[in-house]
């Protein structure tokens, strides 16, 4: 499984859109993405810049609150979680799991910044790079594209050798 946030400003509980791939038995099963309307319609320049999502596109979705059932059903008996950067979109699921009051899921976490690293020695990893060097498509900052992306890394290191 690979989830992507993309978010309005600084603020880890801003989450502006959500993309989650489900990968079962080697093959994706399942996609989910959906714009977020943040808890406020704060954008920051910088993020509007990287992402080009702006409280007009979202000010009439549902929040993560709505969304929360959705995305439990679609990470109900995942065992592991992956993100490009997860260290970002971890603290970003704690902290919409905060502002809604659910429990944040309780699984592993892992990078596929480091799987990058370990199996192929990728540098620089920027989701970029590692799409660049697996030939992979991506639409950087596009959530959906962002998490498809993760996705066919955790897939394709799977196939790989070499992996730990």
């Amino acid at each position: 499984m690979a989830i992507d946030f993309e978010t309005a400003d600084a603020g880890r509980d801003s989450a502006c859109a959500v993309a989650l791939v489900r990968v079962e038995q080697g093959r994706v099963v399942e996609k989910f993405a959906h714009l977020v309307r943040p808890p406020r319609p704060t954008f920051s320049g910088f993020n509007i810049a990287v992402h080009g999502i702006r409280w007009r596109d979202v000010q009439h979705q549902p929040t993560f609150g709505d969304l929360w059932p959705d995305v439990r059903g679609i990470l109900d008996g995942v065992d592991v979680l992956y993100a490009h950067n997860m260290s970002f979109d971890k603290s970003v699921l704690r902290a919409v799991c905060g502002v809604y009051g659910v429990a944040m899921p309780e699984m592993e976490y892992r990078c596929t910044v480091s799987l990058a690293r370990a199996v192929w020695g990728i540098r620089p990893t920027k989701l970029p790079n590692v799409c660049d060097y697996l030939g992979l498509a991506l639409r950087h900052h596009d959530a959906l594209s962002d998490a498809e992306a993760c996705a066919g890394i955790v897939l394709a290191a799977g196939s790989d050798q070499r992996i730990l």
